[in-house]
């Protein structure tokens, strides 16, 4: 029989492995939104300027597009290395490549200082952000969950989830500071980079959090007794494909309305309906501060009814709103617009919050890093080709109000029933044994 040789660890240790979870994930969302307005508005004229005005921004979108479709293989690879070598070693990997990636995006010499170098080099260095990014969330959940009290488990979860507005907002805020203080020009010359260079301090700050927690007391076991897989990722396709088919459908709907609301419906806002940029710029932050308050609410849901309970809730909701949300929005004033956009959004956060703690449930803990960044992670890619084909929907249905319901209407529905079926193929979760507050 397996035996239990790791030391007891403390709820302090528990609340402390979540908060480095929850800060290395708001970084690497930093640097991912930080480049995303690089993308948007300066790495055409940067780094493109000899493909004219049209192929600069597709070839600048272009590599922004190209961590999601990468994401999938980092989560194979440092998912493998997590099951193998241990999730808190595997999530410093992770957060040095994004950091250092992001800070040397910020020292690329332009076209018109060394030619296609800075292109080339900028390719590069998003890949290695795309496989970062693989790596970190199944690490943090895992890593989290593994640490956490039965009591908290799914509430420490929720804070992972945490990470994506925070980072948003710190991504917003210094670039916010850069417009205010300094005109388009000088931007372009010279400050751009300094909200890529930022990533080098932020990332010494969680470096250090991850470097003082210790190994979850999950993988010691696993090692103690022997039991670690040579291959997590088969292990995996053959013990648990079920299981991945369940996780990557309950992923969906957080993906895939964040990418159908920010991207793709303030292109629809702006381009046919005729709302301002600055109406839905101002609509979304208003959300994203929202989600400071609703992620760890529904956490403490989850806590109480459980995790797949809550992200069938939040499925449900937005299932429901779905048509009347773009409906409403043909011809709506700018508080009745950004209610549709905190509704459209507080309610598939529900699912977003709830969504570690669902999956990490899912999976036994011989290869749960690698289940939870391949299902997580695919989910994503899926969702990145959302506008595609959405804008393809807009075309061949000559902008029909209710084409972007239909999408919101079916990534609900699928993670909805995929939220309905999880506690059924839930695993008997590892739990580890906690000396009392006061030990």
């Amino acid at each position: 029989m397996a035996t239990t040789t790791h030391t007891p660890i403390t709820p302090k240790q528990s609340r402390k492995v979540a908060i480095a979870s929850f800060v290395g994930t708001a970084l690497e969302s930093y640097d991912q939104y930080v480049y995303a307005w690089l993308a948007a508005l300066f790495a055409a004229a940067l780094f493109f300027e000899p493909l004219g005005p049209v192929g600069g921004i597709l070839a600048s979108f272009a590599t922004y597009a190209v961590t999601f479709f990468v994401r999938p293989l980092g989560a194979a690879i440092f998912g493998h290395i997590g099951d193998r070598i241990g999730r808190r070693g595997t999530l410093i990997a992770t957060i040095i490549l994004m950091g250092v990636a992001t800070g040397l995006i910020g020292t690329l010499p332009t076209y018109e200082q060394m030619g296609w170098f800075g292109a080339i080099a900028l390719v590069v260095l998003r890949l290695a952000q795309g496989l970062s990014l693989g790596g970190e969330w199944g690490g943090a959940v895992a890593l989290t969950t593994e640490h956490a009290t039965p009591k908290t488990r799914h509430f420490y979860a929720s804070l992972v989830q945490l990470g994506s507005p925070v980072g948003s907002i710190l991504s917003n805020a210094i670039w916010l500071v850069l417009f205010l203080t300094l005109p388009y020009e000088e931007i372009l010359a010279w400050a751009w980079r300094i909200p890529l260079l930022s990533a080098f301090p932020l990332l010494l700050i969680a470096l250090y959090l991850r470097w003082s927690i210790d190994e979850t007391p999950v993988f010691k076991d696993l090692v103690a007794n022997n039991q670690l897989v040579k291959s997590p990722f088969l292990q995996v396709m053959k013990h648990a494909p079920l299981a991945m088919l369940i996780a990557i459908g309950g992923a969906l709907l957080g993906h895939g309305s964040y990418t159908l609301m920010n991207t793709y419906t303030t292109n629809y806002g702006v381009e046919i309906l005729g709302y301002s940029p600055m109406e839905f710029t101002m609509a979304l932050t208003i959300g994203s501060l929202l989600q400071l308050i609703t992620i760890p609410a529904f956490g403490a849901l989850a806590n109480r009814y459980g995790s797949a309970r809550v992200v069938a809730w939040g499925a449900l909701g937005t299932l429901l709103v779905s048509f009347p949300l773009y409906w409403i929005i043909l011809d709506a004033t700018f508080i009745v617009l950004v209610i549709i956009m905190v509704v459209g959004g507080i309610l598939p956060t529900a699912s977003w919050a709830a969504l570690g703690g669902m999956m990490s449930d899912l999976f036994d803990e011989k290869a749960r890093y690698t289940a939870l960044a391949l299902s997580y992670n695919i989910g994503a890619a899926i969702a990145a080709t959302l506008p595609f084909f959405l804008t393809l929907m807009r075309v061949a249905t000559d902008n029909a109000w209710w084409h972007p319901g239909i999408v919101l209407a079916a990534l609900s529905a699928i993670t909805l029933v995929a939220a309905l079926v999880a506690p059924r193929m839930a695993v008997t979760s590892y739990e580890p044994q906690y000396k009392p507050a006061n030990a």
